[in-house]
């Protein structure tokens, strides 16, 4: 690693974690990707240099062997997520709601703890943890209990390390996505459920925004922050939404 700014992305193998990967990458930070697919990490790479850290994020031993890797950690960005398939709370089994939350709500906790430990001790100290959320964080979908629960917890999360950092020159941060387009958004271009029962095509923004927007707010020296950003497809239903 040379004297760049170094960020380590979670979920790095796709979507919004690719984007951004790529984004950072070439704006010349040091990057390290993690995630649970060794090739999808270096297909995110596409060959330039990253350091490539396969680990699973709700496994303890994975994490911390992951950030032991790296000798200074300027920012995290805590952006592996998962969802589960629509359903009522009654019919979601409680094997989709413990992979929903040991991905969600678990592995932000040990990645955010492995980061906060790293850059509390580093020198010079400090550094940004940014916590993907969601629209879901505010207001849910129907039949979206687990993600809803899970983005609701990531909200605490981010106030309390915000809270806790401010002793150690740790900032963190939200960013707040609706309806970017990846392949875990794909369905909105076809029709989903809405509060009022009907099925309708929803919005979609490119990707690339994201990846911007989380690049802005990376850069900004530790003495600033943005708490809370709220990125999402002008149109969406979301102020408003039921």
């Amino acid at each position: 690693m040379s004297d760049r700014k170094t960020i380590l992305i979670t979920g790095a193998g796709s979507g919004i974690g690719r984007a951004t990967a790529r984004t950072f990458l070439s704006a010349g930070w040091n990057v390290a990707l993690m995630g649970r697919r060794a090739e999808a990490l270096a297909e995110t790479a596409d060959g330039q240099p990253a350091l490539l850290l396969a680990a699973d994020v709700s496994n303890p031993a994975e994490v911390d062997a992951a950030f032991a890797q790296l000798p200074r950690l300027d920012v995290l960005f805590n952006n592996a997520g998962i969802s589960a398939p629509a359903a009522t709370i009654d019919e979601i089994s409680v094997e989709q709601w413990l992979a929903v939350s040991n991905t969600n709500i678990t592995g932000m906790f040990l990645c955010a703890r492995a980061a906060f430990r790293l850059m509390r001790h580093q020198s010079p100290r400090g550094g940004r943890i940014i916590n993907n959320g969601s629209i879901s964080a505010h207001v849910p979908r129907p039949g979206s209990a687990p993600y809803t629960m899970s983005k609701h917890a990531v909200t605490g999360l981010t106030r309390t390390l915000g809270l806790d950092g401010r002793a150690f020159d740790i900032a963190a941060g939200q960013i707040d996505i609706g309806n970017a387009l990846t392949d875990m958004a794909a369905g909105f271009t076809k029709g989903v459920a809405q509060a009022n029962g009907q099925t309708a095509i929803e919005p979609v923004m490119d990707v690339a925004h994201v990846a911007g927007a989380v690049l802005h707010m990376a850069s900004l020296p530790l003495s600033v922050n943005v708490p809370f950003m709220t990125i999402m497809a002008r149109d969406m239903p979301y102020i408003g939404r039921g």
